[in-house]
């Protein structure tokens, strides 16, 4: 039976998250929802795309924004990440916050000529700076000189992952007052729990450097909020999520996954994320001096990823599940995803910001499709030398 959570420990420390004020005492820490092990792993019932039917119609992001009055209007920084999945959260909120009436100025790390600049969010930028967006390059330790001392309401730090980098940009806006500032640190640094999900409030990795830079900013701002995002999908995200099932459902080769196949994972449209940001801005004082795990509302099986991508592709998929450990495989460079439940909840958001998810799979799916094919992916030449290892081990034929 796969386990409930990773078997494996930490001898650090346990730390909680940073105190989180809250508007109701029942809201922290937030009440959990457990299963017993042996049902909810093997009984019909458990959470699975097949159990709790997404809707049939989707629930799409409007175009349409109420623009913020002239006395609500905000001057926002995003300070970018210039690689990773988190890049296109910076992207989708600039787009968002532009459409609401706000100024942004998106601040990406490194330089504005570089190969990374190529790809997608970035080569996108023209989005921003065509709704009225400015975008700039530079260090994140020179922000003021970046930024030439313009004066922002709201920081929003996309970028950083350890103290050291973060701590310039929370000691420059203090100085320069900033009203608000935000940070999006990770859902990963929760400890594994055996009752999922995970909820704003559950103990964290004391040696994770996310968890240094949130006590950080609590300490020196009044009006903080932390953002821990999971996985995500969207036009414009450079990292692999859902690519990596259609790379082989449309090349008839079969999907290894690693385990039962049972885990459970959280994967959000990063519209999503975005919003719940927005929301954050809008709602400032309800916002400050919490922490909201920026995901969507619904769990979904490794299985059920890889049936959901092939149904959006109208292609069958066959999936193999295997043994990393007896393949000889590092699940973490084989696989996208954790070989274990991790998956949190978003009910701080929903609770103190009246934030609701749009996020629907099964069609969400169907248009990162459509634009996978419109690129040419499907037709790009791959080698899956992992995976051939895997399937080897398995005795597993793979179609030419």
């Amino acid at each position: 039976m796969a386990a409930l959570a990773s078997s494996s420990s930490s001898s650090s420390l346990l730390f909680t998250s940073p105190p989180s004020k809250l508007s109701s005492p029942s809201l922290y820490p937030l009440p959990r929802l457990s299963f017993p092990i042996t049902s909810f792993l093997s009984s019909p019932l458990s959470i699975s795309p097949s159990s709790l039917p997404y809707p049939t119609t989707s629930t799409r992001y409007s175009p349409f924004t109420v623009r913020a009055a002239a006395a609500d209007k905000k001057t926002v920084l995003i300070l970018n990440t210039n690689s990773g999945g988190h890049a296109v959260i910076g992207f989708y909120f600039a787009k968002q916050l532009l459409g609401s009436g706000h100024e942004v100025t998106v601040m990406t790390v490194g330089d504005e000529g570089s190969d990374k600049m190529k790809k997608p969010p970035f080569n996108r930028f023209s989005e921003i700076t065509s709704a009225g967006g400015k975008t700039v390059w530079g260090d994140p330790a020179d922000v003021g000189n970046v930024v030439a001392g313009a004066p922002f309401d709201v920081v929003l730090d996309n970028n950083g992952k350890d103290l050291d980098t973060v701590r310039p940009v929370v000691d420059w806006a203090k100085s320069s007052g900033v009203k608000q500032f935000l940070f999006i640190s990770s859902a990963g640094i929760y400890k594994p729990t055996d009752e999922p999900p995970h909820v704003e409030g559950d103990i964290v990795k004391a040696d994770a450097g996310h968890v240094g830079v949130e006590k950080y900013i609590a300490e020196v701002f009044s009006s903080w909020s932390i953002f821990r995002p999971q996985y995500m999908i969207g036009s414009g995200n450079n990292k692999d999520c859902e690519e990596w099932f259609f790379d082989r459902i449309v090349r008839n080769r079969p999907v290894p996954i690693p385990g039962s196949g049972m885990q459970l994972t959280n994967i959000a449209h990063v519209r999503d994320l975005s919003s719940m940001l927005t929301l954050a801005v809008e709602k400032p004082e309800a916002a400050a001096s919490n922490i909201f795990n920026c995901v969507s509302d619904r769990a979904v099986t490794l299985d059920g990823m890889a049936r959901l991508c092939a149904e959006a592709a109208g292609l069958p998929v066959e999936i193999v599940h295997y043994d990393p450990k007896a393949a000889g495989i590092d699940a973490r460079k084989a696989f996208p995803f954790r070989n274990m439940h991790f998956y949190a909840e978003p009910r701080a958001a929903k609770d103190i910001l009246g934030w609701e998810g749009t996020t629907n799979l099964p069609e969400d799916l169907k248009e990162r499709f459509e634009e996978y094919v419109k690129v040419g992916r499907d037709k790009k030449p791959m080698k899956f030398e992992i995976d051939d290892k895997i399937l080897d081990a398995l005795k597993v034929p793979v179609a030419v």
